[in-house]
């Protein structure tokens, strides 16, 4: 299924994303220029009413869209590693002692030294999907790597041993 997302302007508010579930409820996605985004699920009979909405602040909207954008990239990373033939997935945990924990993503310099890509970390119950360069690693960390054997390897082995 493609999902097809009509986009409004509102003037002096921001902007409306609506789709058409898979199961025929329609929902509306009002994103305010403060950041606040409402979640509008729109009534069977009446397509004009709102039958549920749902206010969110700008960070439980960028938790929300985290979670749910975390589930498809391992989704997708899983279905590219079945069809690509030579593309693995690894996850590697950030273990006390290590030269990372406490330094950031872009000291490793992974991608460049393995062509290798670090695509999430796992920290508890939160999942930081495309990690920023800045994003600092701490004991305990889940480092979700993609690239080859040998690339997901190697990053493994900079994440222990520097």
């Amino acid at each position: 299924m493609v999902l097809e997302v009509h986009r409004t302007p509102l003037p002096g508010i921001g902007l409306r994303h609506e789709f058409v579930t898979e199961r025929g409820r329609r929902v509306g996605i009002v994103s305010h220029r403060t950041g606040r985004r409402e979640v509008v699920i729109y009534d069977r009979r009446d397509p004009d009413t709102a039958a549920v909405t749902l206010t969110l602040s700008a960070e439980e909207a960028d938790g929300m869209a985290e979670l749910l954008a975390t589930a498809r990239v391992v989704e997708r990373f899983s279905e590219l590693q079945r069809q690509v033939e030579g593309l693995v997935t690894e996850q590697i945990p950030i273990v006390t002692g290590s030269p990372y924990d406490g330094r950031t993503l872009g000291d490793t310099r992974a991608r460049t030294r393995t062509a290798a890509s670090i695509v999430a970390v796992v920290r508890g119950n939160d999942v930081m999907a495309s990690p920023r360069p800045d994003f600092q690693f701490h004991a305990g960390d889940i480092v979700v790597v993609v690239g080859t054997a040998e690339g997901t390897a190697a990053v493994g082995d900079i994440l222990a041993r520097g």
